[in-house]
């Protein structure tokens, strides 16, 4: 290499470290035109983001920057800092406790603070003054107290001062009512008064005269809490002695406690106050405040629980500061009542509320429950807008009540031509019922019970006796039909083996029947029984089904009138155990119900088998109707078949007789299974279940001639003597043979048709 090219290395080397010397520059400062001047990190935003994160101001320096957070913030660290996050909200509420001023609420917000007004103060806030005045309430809101109330402005508030004859039970902020003392005022007419009750009359206008009578001024009187004890001292007292000879003395009892705990409700100084000795058990719930409170209300105890709502407890008259809600369970005072039930015997029960039907006999009744008083401040509960619910124990666990049915009834006092109370279910209904609870919905309030109405006309002697004699009628009828179908050869044909298949499931339905309908003690042979009277009753409707469509084919087609005992089996007994089975994977509590073993009415599960019934019934009404129109034409035509008519005229004839008493006796079934069936529709139901196989042997044996003509030969085979029997047998008679022939070629007529 020569010297030459060296330096011209050597050059270019010293060259390009005077260039890189040229582009570096000190940190805080950027390369302009060989030159380093200063960045503006604040604003360059082309090396990244914002230098000093939210809620702060950036400011730029020669070579540098530096952070300050914006008012309304601090900084957790320094007041001016060169990293970014550290600016939070400056809480001013707690940082500066003098930032509102006087009779204000601090409220922070996020970067600054708003002062409002505390309760009974006026805004006279601006951005130089942060102050409140007083609210001269008397002033702003004319009648704040009342008409029997004067006003009193404090600061920040005012109270309500009321006159003698009124209070507003120690609420001063209440309107002033008038408060009268006559309820706890006792007869003066001698014996008028319940013995015993005169010293929880005497304490309770005591206290109410004295509260009166000093008006606001009332201190050193009992509170609430102390006069609710004393009360139910006196109630225990009284209760314990059992002197609540009649109805009147009930009454009386019942009302005085109501109005002693309107009384003594808006004096609690709790909102909840529970209290049970021997013989009551009470809980009362207050609410106090310039508004109406909102909401439901549950109040409960181990006999009964109450559901309403404040709205209800209000009502929707001048609310006067306090609503009160409560429930009163009285622990004996059934044993008083359980014979007070002439209002319902008298009115009530002419109409069954459950079916709405008119009974024909008059139930006893038994009191089922704990008499409880509900009762809220609003004085106006005869028509509630809502109504409340109410939920009762029964004083018995009952499994089988079958003889019973429970109702919802209220204490109804003494009418004008009558002295005392009874029970009474107007404007009350039972929503539910179980073994061991009713649910009630009243439109009103007052003392309320459950009853336990029993129906004897359901197992009475003559209704018992009546299904046993008339179902073993029909059974007995029913085998002879079976045995007469099956045995006699001079009628076989499709139509006999559809009447066969009819009686048999008739015969087994009706055993079942007889048998296990009201073996309710164990729960799955009761449901194995209604799932054969399912069963076997949907098969006896499929087979009349099938009549009506043999009938039907009998006129249309005519030549073609036999069907497959194949597809006869297929509808005659497959189509019920298709439905019963889908019916019992559906709802397999359904078959079974504690009164009978049949099919429950809960969950429209009853419909599994009346639907397809309403059915069948509706499709061989069309048939009917087909096959009586066809039968008019033929018998209009020049030329008819009169044999053949006369034999399709009197099928359809039986087929219409045998519809209509198997429809007729199910459309009574319907009342049968109800909670309360009526007497007649029992009644009823029960004749024509009894008469339903009797009818069909008539229908189809005795009015038969080719099968009277068989029983006749079976009687005279039977009556005559076997050697007179077996001459005549062997004695061949011309006319006898013509006469078997002709009759052969009339039962081989009859089983093509």
């Amino acid at each position: 290499m020569g010297s030459r090219t060296l330096l011209l290395i050597l050059g270019l080397h010293f060259t390009l470290l005077g260039n890189v010397e040229a582009i570096v520059c000190s940190q805080g400062l950027i390369s302009h035109q060989n030159k380093c001047i200063d960045a503006d990190e604040c604003t360059d935003l082309e090396h990244g983001p914002p230098p000093c994160g939210s809620y702060s101001t950036c400011y730029n320096t020669q070579g540098s920057f530096y952070c300050q957070c914006l008012p309304g913030f601090i900084s957790t660290t320094t007041v001016n800092f060169t990293f970014p996050g550290q600016c939070t909200d400056l809480n001013e509420c707690l940082e500066k406790p003098q930032a509102c001023g006087s009779n204000t609420i601090c409220v922070n917000t996020i970067g600054s603070f708003n002062c409002r007004c505390q309760p009974g103060f006026r805004s006279n806030i601006t951005n130089v003054t942060r102050h409140c005045a007083d609210m001269d309430e008397c002033n702003v809101t004319a009648g704040i107290c009342g008409v029997g109330g004067t006003c009193d402005n404090l600061e920040g508030s005012y109270a309500c001062l009321c006159n003698p004859g009124h209070s507003n039970y120690g609420n001063k902020k209440a309107q002033c009512s008038v408060l009268t003392c006559d309820q706890f005022k006792a007869d003066e007419t001698p014996g008028q008064t319940v013995p015993g009750l005169a010293g929880l009359l005497s304490l309770m206008r005591n206290s109410c005269l004295a509260l009166s009578n000093s008006g606001d001024a009332a201190g050193g009187r009992l509170t609430g809490e102390i006069l609710l004890k004393n009360v139910y001292t006196e109630m225990d007292s009284f209760l314990s002695q059992g002197i609540l000879n009649n109805s009147r003395e009930v009454s009386e009892l019942l009302g005085t406690v109501e109005d002693a705990m309107r009384f003594i409700g808006p004096q609690l100084r709790d909102n909840h106050t529970t209290m049970e000795t021997d013989h009551t058990a009470t809980e009362l719930a207050v609410r106090r405040g310039q508004t109406p409170p909102t909401g439901p209300i549950s109040l409960a105890n181990d006999n009964a629980r109450l559901d309403t709502s404040w709205e209800t407890a209000t009502g929707n008259g001048t609310y006067p500061g306090f609503a009160l809600a409560g429930l009163v369970c009285y622990k004996t005072v059934e044993r008083s009542v359980n014979n007070s039930f002439q209002y319902l015997t008298d009115t009530d029960t002419d109409t069954d509320t459950d079916t709405g039907t008119a009974t024909a006999s008059k139930p006893s009744y038994q009191i089922s429950s704990k008499v409880v008083t509900a009762l809220v401040s609003n004085p106006a509960t005869d028509h509630l807008t809502q109504p409340v619910i109410l939920t009762f124990k029964h004083l018995q666990v009952r499994v089988e009540s079958s003889e019973m049915n429970y109702t919802c009834v209220f204490w109804s006092e003494g009418r004008v031509h009558e002295e005392g109370g009874a029970w009474s279910r107007s404007g009350c209904t039972k929503v539910t019922s179980n073994a061991t609870h009713t649910v009630c919905s009243c439109t009103h309030l007052s003392s309320f019970a459950v009853l336990m109405a029993l129906y004897p006309v359901k197992h009475t002697f003559e209704l018992c006796l009546l299904t046993w004699l008339g179902l073993s009628v029909s059974v007995v009828c029913l085998l002879l039909c079976i045995l007469t179908f099956w045995m006699c050869r001079s009628i076989q044909g499709t139509r006999t083996t559809i009447h066969l298949h009819l009686c048999v499931c008739l015969f087994i339905a009706d055993l079942v029947f007889l048998s296990g309908i009201s073996h309710t003690q164990s729960k799955d042979g009761c449901r194995v029984v209604a799932g054969l009277l399912h069963l076997f009753f949907l098969g006896s409707f499929s087979w009349m089904l099938l009549e009506g469509v043999q009938l039907y084919r009998m006129v249309v087609l005519v030549f073609n009138t036999t069907i497959r005992p194949l597809y006869l089996y297929a509808v005659g007994y497959g189509l019920p155990l298709a439905i019963v089975i889908i019916s019992a994977i559906t709802y397999p509590d359904g078959y079974g119900t504690t009164q009978h073993c049949w099919l429950s009415l809960e969950r429209g599960f009853i419909w599994s088998f009346f639907g397809p019934v309403c059915t069948i019934i509706i499709l061989n009404a069309f048939f009917f109707i087909i096959t009586v129109w066809r039968l008019a034409q033929k018998f209009s035509s020049l030329n008819p078949d009169l044999s053949n008519l006369h034999k399709i005229k009197v099928f359809t004839v039986t087929a219409v007789a045998q519809l209509c008493v198997l429809g007729t006796m199910w459309i009574f079934g319907v009342f049968q299974f109800q909670e309360e069936g009526t007497v007649v529709m029992t009644y009823l139901f029960t004749i024509l279940n009894s008469l339903q196989g009797a009818l069909l042997f008539i229908m189809h044996c005795l009015l038969n001639k080719t099968v009277r003509e068989e029983y006749c030969k079976l009687l005279s085979c039977i009556c005559t003597p076997q050697k007179k029997r077996y001459s005549e047998g062997s004695t061949t008679n011309p006319s006898s043979s013509q006469s078997q022939g002709s009759r052969s070629a009339e039962n081989t007529s009859e089983s093509q048709k």
